[in-house]
C-alpha cells in the first residue's frame, strides 16, 4: 500500500516505530492510548466467550464516561481517595446499564445484539450531545455564550496519579490488573464456565442445567461494564473534562471498534489482549509521526488494522486446518464443534 502511494515502506514504518517507542514521552503515550483499548477488549473477550458480538462498545464507553462525570461534578469537595474510586465504579455501573439494554432484548426477546447495539450507540452520542450542550455545559462557556460542547474541568485532586512530566497514569495499572482478573473469572469460576459453556453451545447449556438467558445478559452487563469504565478512566485520566465535537469519534477516537480488533488479535483471550491493545496503541501513537514523515494520512492505520482483522480472522481458518490434518495423521477423528461444552473445554 505504501509504495503504491510512492512512500519509502522503510522510512515510513522508522517513523511509526521511533514515534510510538523513541522516547520516554512515546512510550507514555502508547501505553496512554493502550490503556482504553485494553479495557474495552476485555469487555468484547467477555462477550463473544458467552456467545455474543458487542459492537456497541462506542455507546458504552461515552455512557460509561457521562456517569462517572456527572458523579465528580456533583462531589467537588469530596476527598479523592472516595470520590475516585466511586466515579470509576459509576463509569463501570454506565457502561454495564448499556450493555444490558442489549443483552436483554437478546436474551428475552432474540432482539440481534449486533443491531442493537449499533443502535444504542446512535442513541448514546444523542444523549451526550444534548447533556454537554445543556446540564452540564462549562458554567465559563455557558456565560461566554460559545457554546462549546464540554463540561468543566475536574478538581485537580480527582485526577488520576500521573508518571510526571507524561500523561502515563495509574489507570494503566488498573488495565493490565483487570486483564488477569477477567482471566481468572473465566477460567477459574463456575460463573465464567458456565458463560463460556454458554458460548459454545446454548443447546447443550440448558440441557445441563445453565439458565441460559441469565448468562447471556450477564455476558452483555460485564462487557458494556468494562467498556464504561474504560470512558471512566478516560476523562479521569487524561482529558479530566467530557468534551466532544458532536460525533463519536470526537469523543471516543473509535476506541469502542479499535477493542474489537485488539480482542481479535489477542484471540479474545484476557492476557492475549494486553500485548496486542499495546500493539495497537503503538500503531495510533505511531501514525502521526509516520504522517509528518513521509507524508501518509493517518488514516492509513486505519486501512492497516482493517487488513489485520482479515488476517486475523482467516488465521483461525488455516489454524484448524491444520489441526485437523495433525489429528488425521494421528489417527484420531477430527473436532466435532457444538457439543459438550465440558468436552470441548477439555480438548
Amino acid at each position: 500500500m505504501l509504495l503504491l502511494i510512492g512512500a519509502d515502506p522503510l522510512r515510513a514504518y522508522g517513523a511509526l516505530v521511533e514515534g510510538a517507542f523513541g522516547s520516554s514521552n512515546a512510550l507514555a503515550e502508547t501505553i496512554v492510548k493502550a490503556t482504553p483499548l485494553l479495557l474495552v477488549a476485555l469487555g468484547i473477550v467477555i462477550a463473544f466467550r458467552g456467545g455474543m458480538i458487542n459492537i456497541g462498545g462506542e455507546g458504552q464507553y461515552i455512557i460509561g464516561a457521562l456517569f462517572s462525570t456527572f458523579f465528580v461534578l456533583q462531589v467537588p469537595d469530596w476527598p479523592a481517595l472516595v470520590a475516585v474510586p466511586l466515579a470509576i465504579v459509576f463509569g463501570f455501573v454506565g457502561g454495564a446499564i448499556w450493555g444490558g439494554i442489549a443483552g436483554a432484548l437478546k436474551a428475552y426477546l432474540n432482539v440481534n445484539e449486533i443491531l442493537s447495539t449499533i443502535m444504542l450507540n446512535l442513541i448514546a452520542v444523542q444523549i451526550m450531545n444534548y447533556v454537554l450542550r445543556g446540564p452540564l455545559i462549562d458554567p465559563v462557556q455557558s456565560a461566554a455564550a460559545s457554546q462549546i460542547p464540554q463540561t468543566a474541568r475536574f478538581a485537580q485532586a480527582f485526577d488520576l496519579p500521573r508518571w510526571t512530566p507524561t500523561r502515563l497514569h495509574a489507570g494503566a495499572i488498573l488495565a493490565v490488573v483487570l486483564a488477569f482478573v477477567v482471566w481468572a473469572f473465566l477460567w477459574r469460576t463456575t460463573i465464567g464456565y458456565r458463560i463460556r459453556a454458554v458460548g459454545l453451545s446454548t443447546f447443550a447449556s440448558k440441557y445441563a442445567g445453565i439458565r441460559v438467558r441469565r448468562y447471556m445478559l450477564l455476558a452483555l452487563l460485564l462487557s458494556g461494564g468494562f467498556a464504561g469504565l474504560a470512558g471512566g478512566i478516560q476523562v479521569l485520566g487524561v482529558s479530566h473534562r467530557m468534551v466532544t465535537d458532536g460525533s463519536a469519534m470526537g469523543f471516543t477516537g473509535s476506541v469502542g471498534f479499535n477493542g474489537i480488533v485488539v480482542a481479535l488479535f489477542g484471540q479474545l483471550h484476557p492476557i492475549g489482549a494486553i500485548p496486542a491493545s499495546f500493539l495497537f496503541g503503538a500503531l495510533l501513537v505511531g501514525a502521526n509521526k509516520l504522517q509528518r514523515v513521509v507524508q501518509v494520512p493517518a488514516s492509513f492505520i486505519t486501512a492497516l488494522n482493517g487488513m489485520v482483522v482479515v488476517f486475523v480472522v482467516s488465521s483461525e481458518y488455516w489454524k484448524r486446518k491444520w489441526m485437523r490434518q495433525r489429528e488425521e495423521e494421528r489417527g484420531a477423528e477430527p473436532a466435532i464443534t457444538g457439543g459438550n461444552p465440558a468436552e470441548e473445554s477439555a480438548a
